[in-house]
């Protein structure tokens, strides 16, 4: 369990998608309660029963909503971090649920006493729902991913009849590189430094410089050089294919012995240019 966590989990980046998905985490939780009654709710006798367990739907779906929303700002997100947030969703629910259930429902003195079995009920209540939850969430979202970039996938990118004659301009304290466009290939970013990977005379080249990864984007983004991952920049005219999935799609560029990652975040940036350099 503990070693899948560093795995990256999909983000929503859609509000409809997070309002559904938190609708239906709150009709799990009422579903549960009515259909289980656990924790005495059996015993409670009132005419209008069900109506009175709704506003738990809202309470937890409320909490999945205002998460969920807070989340999709976030480039980098894991397993763990999906767990975190679960955990923190099931405290904030425990604390309006029992709010509500002393006030409106019990009638009972306010004590950290009783907002332990509060705790301890949500908790029983929210692992199994957040279980479902968690995985119907990434199948969706993964595929949801994997749908965006499958018609890129499905043929190898040429690249364009057309090329530019841009000179680009790399300015590094005292230092001045001019590179064509067309010979750019990519940045690795590691801390303070970059590696700007190039072509000269049809031969690859690398150059070290100190500066940072922003920074240099500010000198060289174009059309079809942009930034893929916080430690990568890509001539997307270099790119030959894509390969991987939702959770780790990579760029193939047929002159570097390695593979240039994109994160979540850039794909709807990547993607749709990547699909307009293959027409």
């Amino acid at each position: 369990m503990f070693s899948l966590t560093p795995y990256s989990y999909p983000t929503s980046k859609s509000v409809k998608e997070i309002l559904i998905s938190s609708v239906a985490a709150g009709v799990l939780v009422y579903l549960f309660l009515i259909i289980f009654q656990p924790f005495g709710t059996e015993n409670f006798h009132h005419p209008y029963k069900y109506l009175i367990l709704f506003p738990y739907t809202l309470i937890f779906g409320a909490a999945f909503f205002a998460s969920n929303l807070c989340v999709s700002r976030f480039k980098d997100w894991n397993i763990a971090s999906e767990l975190l947030k679960i955990f923190l969703i099931l405290i904030l629910g425990s604390v309006l649920s029992y709010f509500y259930n002393s006030l409106f429902i019990s009638h009972v003195v306010l004590s950290f006493e009783n907002y332990g079995y509060m705790f301890l009920y949500s908790l029983a209540v929210g692992i199994p729902i957040s279980a479902i939850y968690i995985l119907s969430r990434y199948i969706y979202l993964k595929n949801s991913h994997e749908n965006t970039v499958r018609n890129t996938t499905s043929q190898p990118i040429e690249p364009p009849l057309t090329l530019t004659k841009t000179i680009l301009t790399i300015s590094v304290n005292t230092t001045e590189l001019k590179i064509p466009e067309n010979d750019f290939i990519c940045i690795q970013s590691m801390e303070n430094y970059c590696t700007l990977y190039y072509l000269d005379n049809n031969t690859v080249k690398k150059i070290w410089l100190r500066i940072s990864l922003s920074n240099i984007l500010k000198q060289v983004q174009t059309q079809t050089i942009n930034r893929c991952h916080r430690s990568y920049i890509v001539n997307l005219e270099k790119v030959k294919n894509i390969k991987g999935n939702a959770q780790s799609y990579k760029l193939i560029l047929p002159e570097m012995d390695f593979d240039i990652p994109v994160s979540r975040s850039f794909i709807s940036i990547i993607i749709p240019r990547l699909k307009h350099l293959k027409r």
